[in-house]
C-alpha cells in the first residue's frame, strides 16, 4: 500500500511512447536533463533500470548524494522508485517516500509523463520539512520533466535532420 500521495507534475513530450521509455530506462542520461544531479554511480552496476537495481546521485554543489532504488517497473507504463539513503537525512524523516513515473501514450507522437511523490508525514519534523520543501520539491520536478523534454525532442530532432 502505498503512502498518503502529495503531489504529480506532468509534460507532454513529442515523441513516441516507445523514444520516451527507452530514454528513462538508462540510468546514465539522468545528469544531462535532471537540474540537480550532476554524477550517477551505478550500484549495481547495470545502466538500465529494473527491480532492485540502485544508484547513487551525486547533487549540484558537490556536498550531497542520494541513493535511488527501482522497485517495481512496468513496461511502457510504469517506474517505481524509493529513496532508501542519502546526505541530508531526508530518508529519515521520511522512511516511505515513494516517486511513481508514468507514461501515457497521447497519439502516435507524444507521450504524456507524470511523476507523483508520496510519502507520510507522522512527525512533527516530518510535518513541517514537508511544509517547507514541498513547493520545492514540486517545482524542481517540473524543472526536471520539463528538461528530459528538451533532451528527447532534440535527440528526435537530430534523428528527423
Amino acid at each position: 500500500m502505498r503512502p498518503p500521495f502529495r503531489s504529480r507534475q506532468e509534460v507532454i513530450i513529442n515523441a513516441p511512447l516507445e523514444t520516451v521509455w527507452e530514454f528513462n530506462m538508462d540510468i546514465t542520461k539522468i545528469p544531462p536533463f535532471h537540474p540537480r544531479v550532476v554524477k550517477v554511480d551505478l550500484l549495481s552496476g547495470k545502466s538500465l533500470r529494473e527491480p532492485g537495481v540502485s544508484y547513487r546521485c551525486h547533487l549540484s554543489g558537490g556536498k550531497h548524494t542520494c541513493i535511488e532504488k527501482d522497485i517495481e517497473i512496468v513496461p511502457m507504463q510504469k517506474l517505481v522508485t524509493v529513496l532508501p539513503e542519502d546526505t541530508c537525512g531526508i530518508y529519515k524523516v521520511l522512511p516511505d517516500y515513494v516517486v511513481e513515473t508514468t507514461l501515457h501514450r497521447v497519439g502516435q507522437s507524444s507521450t504524456k509523463i507524470e511523476i507523483s511523490y508520496y510519502y507520510s508525514t507522522p512527525t512533527l519534523k516530518a510535518k513541517l520539512l514537508n511544509l517547507v520543501t514541498r513547493r520545492k520539491i514540486a517545482r524542481e520536478t517540473q524543472d526536471t520533466l520539463n528538461g528530459m523534454k528538451a533532451a528527447i525532442e532534440c535527440a528526435q530532432a537530430e534523428r528527423i535532420v
